[in-house]
């Protein structure tokens, strides 16, 4: 059974809207329920029902020294707070999710990015966001980073710290600080990878 009757788009926005369905519950009894989408209203998922990723986000060791990766502090609006993340943003159109990590990469660290695309690539397909609120999906991307970090590339819109972490300062980060989801469960991983082959949970 189709559980909504109508969409309404509630907002105009360049990055991100805001929508209302007309839901219906499993017994058909009508509620409104509320999501936003980085998508043109008739490019919805609910309407596609494609997976493609908006975003992308990076898994960046640095080439040469895998005990250490990559990460952003990130100042965040809605927190008025300062968040642990790892690289990310949104694919341009026409964009590859991989050409998108190299971009986002530079532009949020002035670091050069180079992709890993060995391993199951089960593991670098889109991956939902938050399907409570909304249809964002997102790609990892992973690979190695290396070069100066500088400011150059970054958006005046952005205040980011680069930062470069090794496994005992990651650790530190998961117990003691405010850290995004997609940064979280990464750095599990990077915890428990071996330095020798630092993308052997890809296989």
């Amino acid at each position: 059974m189709k559980k909504y009757t109508k969409i309404h788009k509630l907002s105009d926005n360049k990055f991100l809207n805001l929508f209302q369905l007309e839901a219906l519950t499993d017994s058909g009894r009508p509620f409104d329920y509320f999501f936003v989408s980085r998508r043109a209203a008739d490019e919805i998922k609910l309407l596609t029902g494609d997976s493609a990723a908006e975003g992308v986000v990076l898994y960046p060791i640095v080439k040469g020294d895998p005990d250490k990766i990559v990460m952003i502090r990130q100042y965040r609006y809605p927190l008025d707070d300062y968040l642990y993340e790892l690289p990310a943003g949104l694919i341009d159109a026409g964009e590859t999710p991989e050409a998108a990590a190299v971009r986002e990469m530079k532009e949020e660290t002035g670091l050069d990015f180079e992709v890993y695309a060995d391993g199951d690539a089960a593991y670098r397909r889109p991956f939902f966001m938050g399907a409570g609120f909304t249809d964002e999906s997102c790609n990892a991307i992973f690979g190695y980073a290396s070069g100066t970090i500088s400011r150059d590339d970054m958006e005046d819109t952005e205040s980011i710290q680069v930062l470069i972490v090794d496994k005992k300062e990651a650790g530190r980060i998961l117990r003691e600080e405010k850290v995004s989801l997609r940064a979280a469960y990464l750095l599990m991983n990077f915890l428990h990878a071996e330095n020798e082959e630092p993308f052997a949970f890809l296989k």
